[in-house]
């Protein structure tokens, strides 16, 4: 059985896109049938619109993607008036990334995505390419514990809390975050990283650093969601260089619930579908009835 679910709603299979690489979903609906997959997360969404970072916002690696986009949204507003009926439309888990510079923006943003029908709220602590707020609230726990505490007072929706690999320690940032009220966690965000323009003599990023994502940054996004699931009781998404159904397999492997797909769907758009295949296929084969049997396996 593919089926999964977390805190009470029912993802058709573990295999989520996750936020920034997916828009809200409606180009990639061209392209298959989004309905296939577990659960869609929106753009991240602040307050107000933003327009995101001025210069190069991707860069391509030996074995990864770096970005800058800086959040670029159209506000909270006006994704609930245009996009969020759309993301409802899709039969799928509609999952809103929040973002923001400042408590009280949190707060806001929470509580009126709260007052939506979209099924969780994925608070976004994690963000590296905001100059305010951001990663800031991501690394440190006292400061990760207060944000999400304040939050989880003014919202009844299920909380996931997506988690830096950046913060000082990993499993105390969960454990942090559950105490403050995340309903569950989900790691990774992408990874600080730089990349310099030798003929420039400039970093290529505005910001001069960047997020790094996609197949370079798995090992140890693996070993992060192992160590979280190993100390909170809440469910965990797992996310970071997922590429292949072998990858989510060792994510769930790992202890995770289910996994986010984010830069792999730049590679192949239906890279979720294949996912989902491969998931199917390996629990046919091997016998698997329910993934229940092999998640945190490697823990027992």
């Amino acid at each position: 059985m593919m089926e999964v679910e977390i805190c009470n709603v029912k993802f058709k299979n573990p295999v989520i896109a996750a936020s920034g690489t997916f828009g809200f979903g409606r180009e990639y609906n061209e392209i298959f049938d989004v309905s296939k997959l577990g659960g869609i997360v929106s753009k991240g969404l602040t307050l107000n619109k933003r327009e995101g970072n001025r210069g190069i916002r991707i860069f391509e690696t030996r074995s990864g993607v770096m970005n800058s986009v800086g959040l670029q949204n159209p506000g909270i507003d006006e994704f609930i008036k245009y996009e969020l009926p759309f993301m409802l439309k899709l039969d799928t888990v509609a999952i809103a990334n929040l973002g923001g510079e400042s408590i009280d923006e949190y707060i806001k943003g929470a509580q009126m995505l709260d007052n939506t029908r979209v099924q969780f709220i994925e608070l976004n602590i994690s963000c590296p390419n905001v100059k305010h707020g951001g990663m800031a609230f991501g690394i440190k726990s006292k400061v990760a514990y207060e944000v999400v505490s304040k939050v989880r007072g003014v919202v009844k929706k299920p909380l996931i809390v997506k988690l830096s690999p950046n913060a000082e320690n990993i499993a105390d940032m969960a454990e942090k975050c559950c105490e403050a009220g995340a309903d569950a966690i989900s790691l990774v965000n992408t990874f600080k990283a730089m990349a310099i323009d030798i003929k420039k003599r400039k970093p290529v990023f505005e910001n001069v650093t960047a997020g790094l994502s996609g197949p370079a940054i798995k090992p140890i996004a693996l070993r992060m969601v192992y160590e979280v699931a190993s100390a909170v009781d809440v469910p965990v998404i797992g996310m970071g260089g997922i590429a292949n159904y072998k990858d989510a397999i060792e994510f769930i492997m790992a202890g995770a619930s289910a996994v986010q797909v984010g830069t792999a769907n730049f590679i192949k758009p239906d890279i979720c579908i294949s996912l989902i295949d491969g998931i199917r296929n390996f629990m046919e084969t091997e016998g698997i009835k329910d993934l229940e049997e092999i998640r945190g396996i490697i823990r027992r």
